[in-house]
């Protein structure tokens, strides 16, 4: 990933963080039939060096095989982004020489991939899953709510897949290359516009 030294982030807390508030990433595979990419609902395991992915995915996804083969995998976790306008930089008033951009946060991550067909292993993924987003709700629904023979079958469908990560970066692109002034201006643009979250990740990594 393009990383200009002033927006690279590579606090693991950070890291981790995102991919939990974001756990839909994109799992990139390539081989020979090319490159594969899937959204897919990831678990993070703070074991390991950097941390370990547990997903699964349908037996009937093709990714699967290609993972069984793979000697490495990227997964794209995407966190708040927007675009920013000139009309929100100090700058544009005093000279005008301003373009448009886009904020983002993001983290990639990299690791070999284990494909897992083991039932018990899926019905912990698939348990595991569904209490952590379910956690929330009043009446959560768990795996038991559903036929035994009903969650069997469903089971026998996917296929699972653990990678450990080996490298990860981080990449929070919040307008540290331009004045405070810009930066002010930002905020306030996106605070008006109702994109808090991102107004609050611009002023938390301009110190203001």
């Amino acid at each position: 990933m393009y990383q200009p030294p002033q927006f690279r982030n590579d606090t693991r807390a950070a890291q981790h963080g995102l991919i939990r508030a974001h756990p839909l990433g994109l799992l990139v595979t390539g081989g020979a039939g090319g490159l594969i990419a899937n959204p897919v609902p990831f678990l993070l395991d703070e074991a390991g060096a950097h941390g370990t992915l547990r997903a699964h995915l349908a037996r009937a996804n093709p990714q699967w095989q290609a993972l069984a083969e793979a000697e490495d995998c990227l997964v794209v976790f995407q966190g708040p982004q927007g675009y920013v306008t000139p009309g929100w930089y100090a700058s544009k008033r005093e000279h005008g020489r301003v373009v448009p951009t886009w904020n983002y946060a993001t983290v990639h991550a990299w690791g070999r991939p284990l494909v897992i067909d083991d039932a018990d292993w899926l019905r912990r993924q698939i348990a595991d899953l569904t209490a952590l987003r379910e956690a929330p709700r009043a009446e959560p629904w768990a795996v038991d709510d559903a036929p035994a023979p009903f969650v069997a079958a469903q089971l026998r469908a996917i296929v699972g897949v653990e990678i450990p990560i080996t490298r990860i970066e981080g990449k929070w692109k919040m307008s540290q290359n331009r004045s405070e002034a810009d930066r002010a201006g930002v905020i306030a643009g996106m605070r008006a516009e109702g994109e808090t979250i991102l107004a609050d990740m611009v002023a938390e990594r301009s110190g203001s």
